[in-house]
């Protein structure tokens, strides 16, 4: 399927590795040409360097913290005049309710809500004028369904969800497309970190952690960033046009609801 993109130019976030690779890459085969960040510069270059060779597009990399004022300055001023924004962070530590203090929500809000919406209003206004554009926020499957241990990234994403709930749909007549990719568990680095968590927390080894979540799983595995990358390419494409503020689920049917 020609996704109609070959040519445009996007920003992808925290895009070295994991789900923002995948992302990367899937636009990179689409013929997208790419703005990389992300915090470590070893897996950044490594990482823009095979998408250059195997793909032959243009990738432009700046090592920064995007969730930082000054990071996403550079991240910005090396972006210019991008035609679809992929928002990406990490999410913050897992814990108890007990745990989290004033200081931890603001950091995981300025990561998890804040910097989107910063880069949302920094670059979208161009898309308007030139009458097109795609943005995905990667935020999480805890936005339908509220994981105990993520009480921080469950407030601060879903108070995105509720930004591009509106935002969208103030855009969308302009010819700019906003949605929100939620994933579930996907064989990535923060998975890993949080079966570790859990195994550390109940004495389990991480791979029987992992079985007994993978058994949750209707289609009884994680997903893999490839895939992942593939549903972020289509909602950035020609086709998605009539797709507007919505929250695409990927957890390969783990999380029971209807909507």
């Amino acid at each position: 399927m020609d996704l109609g993109i070959s040519g445009k130019r996007a920003l992808v976030c925290a895009s070295s590795k994991g789900l923002g690779l995948g992302c990367a890459r899937a636009l990179a085969e689409a013929g997208v040409d790419l703005v990389m960040n992300a915090r470590g510069c070893e897996a950044l270059e490594l990482a823009a360097a095979a998408i250059r060779t195997e793909f032959g597009v243009s990738v432009t990399t700046v090592t920064a913290d995007v969730t930082s004022e000054e990071g996403r300055a550079a991240v910005l001023k090396a972006a210019g005049e991008v035609d679809i924004l992929v928002t990406n962070a990490g999410g913050p530590p897992p814990g108890m309710w007990t745990d989290w203090e004033r200081e931890d929500f603001i950091k995981a809000l300025d990561s998890n809500m804040l910097t989107p919406i910063a880069l949302i209003k920094a670059l979208v206004p161009g898309m308007i004028d030139r009458g097109w554009g795609r943005v995905v926020n990667i935020t999480s499957v805890s936005v339908k369904a509220p994981i105990a241990v993520l009480g921080l990234s469950n407030a601060a994403r879903t108070g995105l969800t509720g930004y591009v709930a509106g935002t969208s749909r103030q855009v969308a007549a302009k010819g700019v497309i906003m949605n929100n990719l939620l994933p579930g568990l996907h064989a990535t680095d923060r998975t890993v970190s949080l079966d570790k968590a859990a195994s550390d927390a109940s004495g389990k080894p991480a791979a029987e952690i992992r079985a007994e979540k993978e058994a949750a799983i209707p289609a009884g595995r994680y997903g893999t960033a490839e895939e992942f990358g593939a549903t972020c390419a289509f909602m950035c494409s020609q086709f998605a046009g009539f797709m507007v503020g919505q929250n695409i689920l990927l957890d390969g049917g783990a999380t029971t609801t209807t909507m």
